[in-house]
């Protein structure tokens, strides 16, 4: 026993410690009370009081009750066990299956040193076409996830954690933070239909569990993810839904702790605490984590301050649009809105580097003569703006693609296209090679060399 509960809230107890030195930040608490362990992590002390966070429910607990020291940290399996498997914020398995540990360890214990940080690491090529080519991915990179719901989202996550394994044999961590219980069953149960739960770890504070909890999922997916990039020296892909979620938990903790806020209600330490998380997020030599990041912009503000200290620490976004999936075309990414920092000849050569370009400016003038044609029709239209309005047809179309996991609601056998292959196909289409091909032709293909 080292202390005893002074004052209690949901996110705030207070204890009074025995001896003012026998805590320290990050400590774990427990008291057991009603055939019960309850715990908490200590957050700050202050002379002989202990402001701790408690890990679940706080009913029932009253002033008075004698607190102990529990040994371990708050930690994380880090072996092959956690494939398959879905865990709470705590480490805890939450699947109603057997479990076996074989080794745990803390969810803070990993720091990536400089010296270990690899920047010049390979592009991460997914095989789908629209990805590749307009927002190419470098291992250890950080990339935001926009788009509401309906727009194909998770069929996006499915696909990638595919093709990853297929290519390269790697494992993927999902982390969900502050979402539906429900949403999470649905990856769940889509995994084990699609066979790719064995190839992922799914971690997961529910948007019904306390602050805590929510904040404490990253932590805690973070710890598998370098296990499968340091000791498995793979190439990891990372998701997190949703990442603003741990803002919040971060700021209601705050609030809870008695810390003045700044402005719209974030902590003082918001910076460092998204610092702390996107850090471990890099490429060594061994291997490398690259993230796919879901971000919930509050009231459609991208200059909060929130969103505005997350996309700092990006490489680049894709943006699922509705617009798009509404015209039938899926992947569903909004080309303009997407973007990524290895869009430079340095990175994918001048080829690929002008082939964005002219692509961009083909698909911005379509739209341009779209609004041209409802007005005049399509026979207003000079000889060359009828070219770019067929092939830009046509290119849209070609950046849908068949999906490996969809295969038993489409019946198309998906498809993984190299990236020679896009460039190829997309610089036939905009200097006309393909200008006797029906633009029908295009859709939900691989590559036009395998094309039917």
């Amino acid at each position: 026993m080292i202390g005893t509960v002074i004052a209690i809230s949901d996110l705030n107890v207070k204890v009074l410690l025995n001896k003012p030195d026998c805590v320290i930040v990050g400590d774990i608490l427990t008291i057991d009370y009603m055939n019960q362990q309850h715990k908490f992590e200590v957050m700050e002390v202050n002379g002989n009081i202990a402001k701790t966070i408690p890990f679940d429910s706080v009913i029932y607990l009253k002033k008075g009750l004698p607190v102990n020291l529990n040994n371990s940290k708050l930690s994380m399996e880090y072996s092959e066990n956690a494939l398959g498997r879905v865990f709470d914020s705590y480490g805890r398995v939450i699947d109603n299956k057997e479990f076996t540990s074989i080794k745990q360890r803390g969810v803070y214990d990993r720091n990536v040193a400089l010296s270990e940080i690899n920047i010049q690491s390979d592009i991460l090529w997914t095989g789908i076409k629209v990805i590749d080519f307009f927002s190419p991915i470098q291992k250890g990179s950080k990339l935001g996830l926009l788009g509401g719901a309906g727009v194909g989202k998770t069929v996006i996550i499915k696909e990638l954690i595919n093709n990853i394994f297929k290519k390269f044999q790697s494992n993927s961590v999902f982390i969900g933070v502050g979402e539906r219980s429900r949403e999470g069953k649905e990856l769940y149960d889509e995994m084990v239909e699609t066979n790719l739960l064995d190839k992922i770890s799914i971690v997961f504070g529910q948007m019904g569990d306390n602050a805590t909890s929510r904040s404490k999922a990253v932590y805690s997916g973070l710890t598998v993810a370098e296990y499968l990039r340091d000791e498995k020296k793979q190439d990891v892909l990372l998701f997190i839904d949703n990442i603003y979620r741990f803002v919040q938990a971060k700021s209601e903790i705050s609030a809870e702790l008695g810390r003045s806020p700044i402005e719209n209600g974030y902590p003082t330490t918001m910076v460092s605490d998204v610092s702390e998380v996107e850090e471990r997020i890099n490429s060594t030599s061994e291997g490398s984590i690259t993230s796919f990041q879901a971000i919930y912009i509050p009231a459609d503000d991208y200059t909060d301050e929130a969103v505005q200290t997350i996309t700092g620490h990006l490489d680049g976004q894709i943006v699922l649009d509705r617009s798009v999936a509404e015209k039938g075309i899926y992947p569903a990414i909004n080309v303009f809105k997407t973007t990524s920092v290895l869009v430079d000849p340095e990175y994918i050569g001048q080829r690929h580097f002008e082939l964005i370009e002219q692509a961009l400016k083909y698909l911005t003038r379509y739209e341009e003569l779209e609004e041209i044609i409802v007005v005049l029709g399509l026979d207003e239209l000079s000889e060359e703006d009828k070219k770019i309005f067929y092939r830009s047809r046509k290119l849209r179309n070609y950046f849908s693609q068949p999906m490996f996991v969809a295969e038993q609601y489409t019946g198309m056998k998906g498809q993984l296209v190299n990236i020679e292959d896009t460039l190829d196909d997309v610089e036939n289409i905009l200097y006309g090679k393909y200008d006797d091909v029906d633009e029908s032709n295009f859709m939900f293909i691989g590559s036009m060399k395998n094309a039917k």
